[in-house]
């Protein structure tokens, strides 16, 4: 594979570095020098559960400038949740594997961490500083045992050449997101707003109102305690979301018939809809948006006429959207592996602004690191001011909390449940 493929990837490297914004920014960084010997012959095996993962494999021809002998092969692993921590014992455990933010704390998981290497060792030399702290996940000892890799967030993308057709600019607040979407259905667009009308997190309703609830819930101080344990009245703390979100459906700017009937799941579908090119804002997550790149010449309506698009946050706030700094994938080590030093070398090879970089525009996710300029369809997450961005693990909440909230925005979304039946019901509301 690294010899049929290194002339491929070098060339997606090389056109990647020379688009606007995917250098390595105006502070110069830290130049890569190799611990060992450049003729070092070895080998090393990256397992996750990505069906593909070109990013990381033009990583790999990037890392063979420094270590020509190296052979390095991406695996995927069916059932890879519940198979990982069986194969770092196995006969032949991977040296790097991937992880995820929702593994820290779960009990399933303990073993797999128990085989983790402490990537915060200062004997590693790793330098992990470029990426945003409010990333960082640490045991109770306050040890990395993973580092991000790819990060996702909730918003909507946006079709650009409309905005500029219709003489409009992208809404910073919900009163500019009214006014927006007003001239819009004035100008003939029947639903301004679109989005899979699922439970999901990269459901229309969840993008739209889980940034504004998170941020809401950090700001009472103690909500995400009330909240996880189902306190009687902490169902309270939805109310703003859920409200907003009853009034922006009731305005009449986000036709749900329309949505369900057009959009039937929540990846494929809700892509191929926007690249018809009617679509003003439809709500989506990073990992949808990764999907983009890949599929515009499947689309014949966008192949006809492209437009350009772009990534903001859904601006569900007065004072504007909330960006959520929420992990997609992170890279661990094996402490056991046969290979353990040179593993922990690609680490420190890859672990810089300038490779999670290129990686994460190759891969079309958002970079963990500060730089959003390594994408211009993620740019504008750039100007989100500090007091309305913040990571998922801030908010405290757990996922039977965070399952409560999606079946509380689905049925007043529905228009199953009123807001105040919803808040009541919080701790019962059936999922869907």
């Amino acid at each position: 594979m690294k010899k049929t493929l290194r002339a491929f990837f070098s060339l997606s490297l090389a056109v990647l570095l020379l688009l606007p914004g995917c250098g390595r920014g105006e502070k110069a960084e830290k130049e890569f020098v190799p611990k060992y010997d450049r003729e070092t012959s070895f080998s090393l095996t990256v397992a996750g559960s990505y069906g593909n993962f070109e990013s990381l494999e033009a990583e790999f021809e990037r890392f063979y400038e420094y270590y020509p002998n190296a052979s390095l092969q991406y695996v995927t692993m069916d059932d890879y949740n519940n198979v990982i921590s069986k194969a770092l014992i196995g006969n032949e455990p991977p040296d790097i594997f991937t992880t995820t933010g929702a593994m820290v704390g779960n009990e399933k998981y303990k073993d797999m961490f128990d085989a983790c290497e402490i990537l915060s060792d200062p004997s590693l030399d790793i330098d992990y500083s470029c990426i945003r702290s409010s990333l960082i996940r640490t045991n109770d000892s306050g040890e990395i045992l993973m580092l991000p890799i790819f990060t996702t967030s909730y918003g909507m993308l946006v079709n650009m050449d409309i905005f500029e057709k219709e003489g409009l600019k992208v809404p910073n607040n919900y009163g500019e997101l009214e006014d927006v979407c007003k001239a819009l259905k004035s100008a003939g667009y029947e639903s301004p707003v679109m989005g899979a009308v699922k439970v999901s997190g990269s459901g229309l309703f969840n993008c739209f109102s889980y940034p504004m609830f998170a941020y809401d819930v950090i700001k009472s101080g103690n909500g995400a305690g009330l909240l996880n344990s189902f306190e009687a009245g902490s169902g309270e703390i939805m109310r703003p979301s859920l409200e907003r979100l009853s009034e922006f459906i009731g305005s009449g700017y986000v036709d749900i018939e329309k949505c369900r009937e057009e959009i039937t799941d929540e990846y494929e579908s809700v892509i191929m809809r926007f690249f018809e090119g009617d679509v003003p804002m439809m709500l989506a997550t990073g990992d949808i948006v990764s999907g983009t790149a890949k599929r515009e010449s499947k689309s014949d309506a966008f192949s006809a006429k492209p437009f350009k698009y772009r990534f903001f946050t859904a601006p569900s706030g007065d004072d504007g959207g909330y960006f959520i700094n929420s992990i997609s994938i992170c890279f661990s080590v094996n402490k056991n592996s046969k290979n353990l030093d040179m593993a922990n070398e690609f680490m420190r090879f890859l672990i810089s602004e300038g490779e999670l970089g290129n990686m994460a525009g190759l891969k079309r996710l958002i970079t963990p690191v500060d730089d959003f300029s390594f994408d211009e369809v993620y740019s504008a997450l750039a100007d989100i001011p500090d007091d309305r961005s913040f990571s998922d693990k801030e908010t405290g909440l757990l996922d039977p909390a965070v399952r409560q909230f999606r079946a509380a925005i689905y049925a007043v979304g529905n228009g199953k449940m009123t807001v105040d039946e919803a808040i009541t019901a919080y701790g019962n509301i059936p999922e869907e």
